[in-house]
């Protein structure tokens, strides 16, 4: 991935301080005591982590939320550690449904390394305030049973831990709770502890569904050093709707662009409804309180016109896969449409732009009438000549003229779009 984010300009100047824009951007759900959060990040620089287990090859919509966070803190001043998860990956925290399926030694350090990739791509590695990666297998592998038992969980009440709200969702559903995932807030509390002791870190971030592991952390920390330490909750972000923010038909929306192409994250972005777009610039990307606010005006006064939706696009998009990656979607967007040259797309590009349509592969000799309803296009065959013969077919931009003939001029030697009328469309592969 490219490095885009880290010329991005410090906090706005619209806010007193760091702390006022991360609760205008909404990114604060719950926190430990928001005055001493306030001074804390207004005074001199503090060490501050967000963790992320290595359970997939790549970070998700949902991590960037972290990431960004962390990349805000980073431009005001902040010291960051990004840690990766080297042992909690190896066990998972409990999902409210069931259990995690445990991944190998060898799988979970591939991951980390992709993860820590990943994180770097986001945090400025130059300056006094240079992100350092950690992964927490460095200081629970050397740990004996005994140990971990004697040092760390004698500071757990298990009261306590069945009150967190994973766990105890988990204690209610069919499932239950192995003792594997149920000692998941033990390990992470000892990573903030860790992190206190070497690095002085004294601020944990993360998603507010863990907050029961975050304030795991903080409450070991006080307990065996007597001392105050702090965590932030980020939302959980839901569509307007309701539903989940960052699943397609039940697919997540990666970072990794061989697991989510450019151009599948872009589409993503633009097709943020009018209730939603608002919030998303401010949470996902640099903007500034001014550009967002006109945005705000001209989703009221211009809908159709999608500029928010546009603009968020090509900034989140810019800052995940880089600005030559982000051209060459939109170029394919328009291509696809006939408002540009299909034959100048690469063809990765190309090919991550037809796995979005509906498609079929095909014989060489298959007529486009035929394509035409094995596309979905047309419902029968009279109903494809009749398309045609009405002039409002085109395969790859060019107009059809007679429905019998085979798909001509393929892409890359392949590949053909296929179009009825200005915004229906299909993908064709020709079989070699």
């Amino acid at each position: 991935m490219a490095n885009p984010v880290l010329s991005t300009q410090s906090n706005d100047a619209a806010f007193e301080d760091i702390w006022d824009e991360l609760v205008w951007r909404g990114l604060v759900h719950v926190s430990t005591e928001q005055e001493a959060l306030k001074d804390l990040l207004a005074g001199e620089p503090i060490t501050y982590y967000c963790g992320f287990d290595p359970t997939a090859p790549s970070l998700h919509l949902g991590n960037l939320v972290q990431l960004l966070l962390m990349r805000r803190l980073q431009l005001a001043g902040h010291k960051p550690l990004g840690l990766v998860g080297g042992s909690t990956g190896l066990i998972g925290d409990p999902r409210p449904t069931a259990e995690r399926t445990l991944n190998t030694r060898e799988t979970v350090e591939q991951w980390v390394r992709s993860l820590q990739a990943q994180v770097s791509t986001f945090l400025s590695p130059d300056g006094d305030n240079a992100v350092r990666l950690v992964n927490n297998l460095d200081w629970t592998s050397p740990l004996s049973a005994i140990d971990f038992l004697r040092d760390i969980g004698k500071n757990f009440r298990v009261g306590t831990m069945l009150k967190k709200d994973a766990v105890a969702a988990r204690l209610n559903s069919d499932a239950g709770i192995s003792y594997t995932e149920f000692s998941y807030q033990i390990l992470q509390g000892m990573d903030f502890l860790e992190l206190y002791r070497n690095y002085d870190c004294v601020l944990q971030t993360g998603g507010s569904d863990q907050w029961g592991n975050l304030t795991s952390g903080t409450d070991l920390i006080h307990r065996v050093e007597g001392q105050s330490v702090h965590a932030i909750g980020t939302p959980l972000i839901t569509n307007s709707d309701g539903t989940k923010f960052g699943k397609s038909e039940g697919n997540a929306i990666w970072l990794d662009a061989q697991m989510t192409s450019p151009y599948a994250f872009y589409q993503f972005w633009i097709n943020t409804s009018d209730a939603d777009v608002i919030d998303r610039l401010k949470v996902f990307t640099f903007l500034s309180r001014a550009e967002i606010e006109e945005l705000a005006q001209k989703v009221a006064d211009e809908p159709f016109r999608r500029e928010a939706q546009k603009r968020l696009a090509w900034e989140v998009t810019s800052l995940v896969h880089g600005v030559a990656q982000t051209e060459a979607v939109i170029l394919a967007a328009e291509a696809l449409f006939g408002q540009g040259d299909l034959t100048q797309l690469d063809e990765a590009t190309l090919v991550a732009a037809l796995n979005e349509l509906p498609g079929v592969t095909a014989a060489a000799d298959t007529s486009i009438a035929q394509l035409l309803v094995e596309t979905g296009l047309t419902k029968s065959l009279g109903e494809a000549r009749r398309a045609v013969d009405q002039g409002g077919v085109y395969l790859n931009n060019i107009k059809v003229t007679d429905a019998a003939e085979p798909a001509a001029g393929l892409l890359h030697g392949s590949y053909a779009v296929l179009r009825r009328g200005k915004k229906t469309l299909a993908a064709v592969t020709i079989a070699s």
